[in-house]
């Protein structure tokens, strides 16, 4: 039975070696194309249709509490920053831990059960190398890819329900974020979303090919990549947002 702080210097470890192996040579450029088809597969759908409603949530939310204080014209700016740089990157990390990273945990763990990886080490191949890099590249670069998305699908939504729920107008709710949206917000949310991405993918493949005790060991990995993969995006979107309003200096401010 190893200790929690074991287990994490373990996958501190683990890490290290799966992004050094992103730079080796060759690359596995046909395992990273059919993984990154296969993320964005299972991600896309779920994401467009979750980042509906959290776009119309916070349109709603912060319509009402905007009117109460008197500063509808503001209405927009709000929406659409809070959509930019929080929800969209939080959806994404949502979606892609819990149906990407689910998956490339179990795809691993039923390798390790049938001591497909030990095979592979056998034979000279190294497992990170050929299995881990090429899913860590795929799921970071679906991740940035699906932030887009998301952004754009959330704000839309944000804009129609605002439109035409509370009565906002076109124009001031376009101007308001004109007058304080700026690049970085965008810049930041996509950093978001590449470094959401690594840690999903990271902590799945880690759970993967550790798993044990045939396929309950597997569903258990799973279970628990999933749940640390959340504990872990949340905490370092908080130091990022931290980071982001204490370096970058805010419009209107």
């Amino acid at each position: 039975m190893t200790t929690p702080l074991r287990r994490s210097g373990l996958f501190f470890a683990f890490c290290l070696d799966a992004l050094r192996g992103l730079a080796r040579r060759p690359f596995q450029v046909r395992e990273f194309l059919q993984q990154a088809w296969f993320v964005s597969s299972v991600s896309i759908l779920p994401a467009a249709l979750v980042s509906v409603p959290f776009g119309a949530v916070i349109a709603l939310q912060l319509g009402s509490l905007v009117r109460q204080l008197g500063a509808q014209s503001f209405t927009g700016a709000a929406s659409v920053l809070a959509v930019v740089r929080e929800a969209g990157p939080i959806v994404t990390a949502l979606i892609i831990a819990g149906a990407g990273g689910s998956a490339i945990c179990a795809d691993l763990g039923a390798r390790k059960i049938r001591e497909e990886l030990d095979a592979m080490e056998v034979l000279g191949i190294d497992p990170l190398h050929r299995l881990v890099a090429p899913r860590i590249a795929a799921t970071m670069l679906v991740a940035v890819l699906l932030n887009g998305l998301v952004s754009v699908v959330g704000v839309a939504g944000g804009y129609c329900f605002n439109v035409v729920m509370q009565g906002g107008t076109p124009g001031a709710y376009l101007a308001s974020f004109q007058a304080l949206g700026q690049l970085p917000d965008l810049i930041v949310g996509e950093i978001k979303a590449l470094m959401f991405g690594a840690v999903a993918a990271l902590v799945a493949s880690y759970k993967g090919i550790t798993a044990r005790g045939g396929p309950k060991g597997v569903g258990d990995a799973v279970n628990h990549s999933v749940v640390i993969t959340f504990m872990l995006l949340f905490a370092l979107n908080f130091v990022i947002t931290a980071v982001y309003f204490q370096v970058v200096p805010q419009k209107g401010s």
